[in-house]
């Protein structure tokens, strides 16, 4: 009988961990390479946001607006109040060029200034051209954003930090 109550009080934690404390999440598409990358696994700090909103530049774990049953990872460009440009490729927040680094492959997309609402981010794929995001289906409302993606752990041999 103990190691039934053992197993039942480990089975409620480690499901009480995973709804609100992190997730593994597997990395679908290859709209954040060179990033992450199709079939890696990630780590998703779902307390992350509990205490204060997602920053530019930080890759958070969302269900998109009218997508039911999906889950996208992307990176936050700007955040509610912000103001988000797309000229030739290149992102302009509150007017200012962004450095990307991160950024590999060349788009020359573009989109008119736009203001990011209360209660709202507006993320991009890191591969650009190979992308569904914010371009397509607007500001993602802070309620569907459910973690902060923190490290690729699987597989091993390429586990990192993300930044």
């Amino acid at each position: 009988m103990e190691w039934l109550q053992a197993l039942v009080v480990t089975l409620l934690a480690m499901l009480a961990a995973r709804t609100f404390v992190a997730e593994s999440f597997v990395v679908r598409g290859h709209s954040m390479e060179p990033t992450v990358h199709h079939g890696e696994r990630v780590l998703v700090l779902k307390v992350a946001y509990r205490r204060r909103p997602p920053r530019p530049g930080e890759i958070v774990v969302f269900r998109p607006p009218g997508r039911p049953g999906s889950e996208y990872i992307k990176r936050v460009v700007a955040i509610s109040g912000s103001t988000v440009r797309v000229a030739r490729g290149r992102v302009y927040r509150d007017g200012r060029l962004v450095a990307e680094p991160y950024v590999a492959f060349e788009d020359r997309s573009e989109l008119p200034e736009a203001s990011v609402p209360p209660g709202a981010v507006f993320v991009l794929g890191d591969n650009r051209p190979g992308s569904d995001d914010s371009r397509l289906f607007g500001p993602v409302p802070l309620d569907r954003v459910d973690g902060r993606a923190v490290l690729v752990y699987w597989p091993l041999w390429k586990a990192r930090w993300l930044h």
